[in-house]
């Protein structure tokens, strides 16, 4: 299971809401942005989200546009396709699968548990 840094889960965010291709400089600048918001990452070096774009790209995550310069980089999934790949993954590797759904299912909310129930429901 590809596990994420705090600047890979941020960089992820940026893309899953853009939805768009975009380049590094682009990543940057909104990184900055959001910087202003949250007084983390302030002024990356292009490099350095270059650095964390092929890594997410290793792990799988991200897919980069190599037909035109600068590269244009996209998440390879949705954020909802991500989440239950990690669920998956992580209901997986669980020796007792039940006894893990059973503390999943105990600690979800009403709506939580009526949403699990229509959606049963469909199966």
């Amino acid at each position: 299971m590809a596990t994420l840094g705090e600047l890979e889960r941020t960089v992820m965010d940026l893309l899953w809401e853009t939805g768009d291709a975009v380049t590094a400089n682009t990543l940057r600048d909104m990184l900055a942005q959001r910087s202003d918001e949250t007084q983390i990452h302030k002024e990356l070096a292009v490099t350095t989200v270059l650095t964390v774009l092929s890594r997410l790209e290793k792990k799988g995550l991200v897919a980069r546009e190599r037909q035109t310069r600068p590269h244009r980089y996209q998440a390879v999934t949705s954020r909802e396709e991500h989440t239950a790949e990690l669920m998956h993954q992580v209901l997986g590797s669980a020796p007792d699968r039940e006894a893990v759904l059973a503390r999943f299912l105990g600690s979800v909310s009403d709506g939580e548990a009526a949403t699990l129930r229509k959606l049963l429901g469909r199966s």
